[in-house]
């Protein structure tokens, strides 16, 4: 489902603009409209209040909860069943953050990611991706959500750009605490541009090396890397908020003194934030992650070079919860 086919079934029942923010805010903050305000009796037109609970019905079947599984102190990994019974995850994060998925497998098929293991299977519509919010909210609070789930946002942009909208909005996230991830896609430069509603953004870089990014990227746009740092930057001194740059550390792949070098010189003077991401163990891969000693000699060295960096838990070595695993292992069972 999408937003906008909520939006016009609602106005098709006679909803105005006031009853559909209301409604819209409900369900996105709390799941129903009817926990957070007074009784609808008089407020809502009669054909609207009386197919609501036929529609809360509907939202609430979006999203169900197949799976909890708790990682490292304030992560949890939610298996996630969708309405047709496919799979995806979401990644409850400390303090208030949620990473959602935005499609159901992913196109891109990096060579480390469970993911895109099978290809693509379907997108995500609008109502769905803001679902796995509102399911995640029935467990805790959220301020923050990061749209790094599986799936490539880019592939599936106009469904992202939907839901960004209304959790920007009648969501009540920050504009700053929404964060679109990408591997590098034109089309995100020129679509947040000229959106109301603008996340902060985060690129997967992986490596500075192109011809090594086209054999653990092999489906993303073959861009210069460049080329991808200088568009970034021109949207993170547009919207104020630094550019988030990903790095999947593998052992012997890419966190080598060369790459750190380049990185630097890439990155220097530059809007942004490295986040060194240890490689969490995929079955059937030989990839290993770094030491912890060589993972923090690489941060040590690029704040040398005044870049900010740091180390982000992958969230999952524990139960084996690399992004697409819970997923594989469910649809495997």
């Amino acid at each position: 489902m999408r937003i906008s086919q909520l939006r016009r079934r609602l106005r098709d029942l006679g909803a105005k603009p006031c009853h559909e923010d209301r409604l819209l805010r409900g369900w996105s903050q709390v799941g129903s409209y009817d926990r957070v305000h007074s009784p609808a009796e008089n407020f809502f037109p009669l054909a609207l209040r009386r197919e609501l609970p036929a529609i809360e019905a509907e939202l609430h079947k979006l999203a169900k909860l197949s799976g909890e599984y708790q990682a490292c102190e304030g992560v949890a990994r939610l298996l996630v069943e969708l309405a047709d019974g496919q799979m995806v995850e979401s990644v409850l994060l400390p303090r208030g953050g949620l990473c959602v998925s935005t499609q159901v497998g992913c196109a891109v098929g990096c060579v480390f990611c469970m993911s895109g293991r099978n290809g693509l299977l379907r997108q995500l519509g609008s109502a769905e991706i803001v679902a796995q919010v509102v399911l995640a909210r029935q467990r805790r609070a959220v301020s923050k959500v990061v749209f790094m789930g599986m799936g490539e946002p880019a592939h599936n942009l106009d469904n992202v750009c939907d839901a960004i909208d209304l959790l920007g909005t009648q969501g009540n996230i920050g504009h700053k605490n929404l964060v679109l991830s990408t591997v590098g896609d034109l089309r995100v430069f020129e679509r947040l541009a000229q959106d109301k509603i603008k996340p902060a953004l985060a690129l997967s870089l992986h490596t500075t090396d192109s011809e090594l990014r086209a054999k653990l990227l092999p489906h993303a746009p073959q861009i210069a890397i460049e080329e991808l740092v200088e568009r970034s930057e021109a949207y993170a001194r547009a919207t104020a908020y630094p550019v988030q740059y990903q790095w999947t550390l593998i052992e012997g792949v890419n966190d080598s003194d060369a790459e750190v070098e380049m990185i630097a010189r890439l990155l220097r003077g530059k809007y942004a934030i490295m986040n060194f991401i240890p490689f969490n163990e995929v079955d059937g891969l030989t990839y290993r992650r770094p030491s912890a000693e060589r993972t923090a000699f690489m941060v040590h060295t690029l704040k040398g070079h005044g870049i900010l960096a740091r180390t982000r838990d992958s969230a999952g070595q524990e139960i084996e919860g690399a992004c697409g695993q819970l997923r594989a292992r469910a649809v495997k069972a």
